[in-house]
């Protein structure tokens, strides 16, 4: 198989995917890689139908990687994750009022472009956890104790983007990280990035029956197959505080493997799928540089 893999500069060295990316080499597909942010890209060579069994981002939320793998999509490439997916996720406005339209567990939220208008949520709400809507890998994520910390260094983006703010659930410190690869379930137990002090070692721990089916459920309306899912466990039980699109697969076992492998298997049915070309395409990457052979 040939597949195309999107990856930005933050991910350069990192593990997941270029342990990936080796494993299929080493399966003997052949793995074209493009860089979006760091040099030019022939856009019309390289986005052509028929040229890959699938494209895979790993790419920053807001980075150009996700214009580029529409692109893919509108000629009728399969793409993983799927396009609007991905898109539906990486907007944690949009995601929120997804999810709580299908009735998943997730805190009422509020958008706003500056953090002072937060000011008018009841003060009953505080605290409120900040952040925003186009954030990744906990950036930008502070706690809000009361309306007059809201502004002031750290109160948000410069550049005009979206701020959401959601009711802090309360919390022993930590969170689970729940990564589904294509069906399979894995939970790691983690220090929340909102208690930062906290001794909690990372580690992989058995899922509940009500944890398992909530991360299904995110699967299932948002139509992933490669994500990850933030839980609290807060008073009321099981919440859902943010969902990712290829994480890091952090303690799934042999998580490289697993994760290659489904690679492989959603490339091969992709052909069934239905292509529903996106809103939206741009360019912005850097040249193909193919590795590995092809099967």
């Amino acid at each position: 198989m040939r597949l195309c893999f999107l990856v930005e500069e933050q991910y350069r060295d990192d593990g997941m995917p270029l342990d990936v990316i080796r494993q299929l080499c080493a399966w003997g597909h052949r793995v074209d890689v493009l860089r979006p942010g760091s040099s030019l890209i022939p856009l019309s060579r390289a986005v052509q139908a028929g040229s890959h069994d699938a494209w895979v981002l790993k790419t920053v939320s807001g980075g150009p990687g996700l214009s580029l793998l529409e692109a893919a999509a509108s000629v009728g490439l399969t793409t993983v994750n799927d396009v609007r997916a991905i898109r539906g996720v990486r907007d944690k406005a949009l995601a929120a009022v997804i999810a709580r339209g299908s009735g998943l567990p997730v805190p009422v939220t509020y958008a706003a472009a500056r953090a002072a208008d937060f000011a008018e949520i009841p003060e009953a709400e505080y605290p409120l956890v900040v952040k925003p809507a186009d954030g990744s890998s906990g950036r930008a994520v502070r706690l809000v104790e009361t309306p007059d910390r809201l502004t002031g260094p750290g109160a948000g983006p410069a550049d005009g983007g979206l701020l959401i703010a959601q009711p802090y659930v309360p919390n022993s410190g930590s969170d689970l990280k729940v990564y589904c690869v294509a069906g399979e379930l894995y939970a790691t137990e983690r220090c929340s990035p909102l208690h930062p002090g906290r001794a909690v070692r990372e580690r992989q721990v058995p899922l509940t029956p009500e944890v398992a089916r909530i991360a299904e459920e995110v699967g299932a309306v948002f139509g992933l197959d490669l994500y990850g899912v933030d839980v609290l466990l807060g008073p009321a039980g099981p919440v859902v505080v943010d969902i990712n699109d290829f994480p890091s697969f952090r303690q799934v076992p042999d998580a490289v493997a697993r994760v290659s492998a489904a690679i492989v298997r959603l490339a091969r049915e992709g052909a069934g799928r239905p292509v529903v070309p996106p809103a939206r395409v741009s360019s912005a990457a850097a040249p193909l540089a193919a590795i590995g052979g092809e099967r």
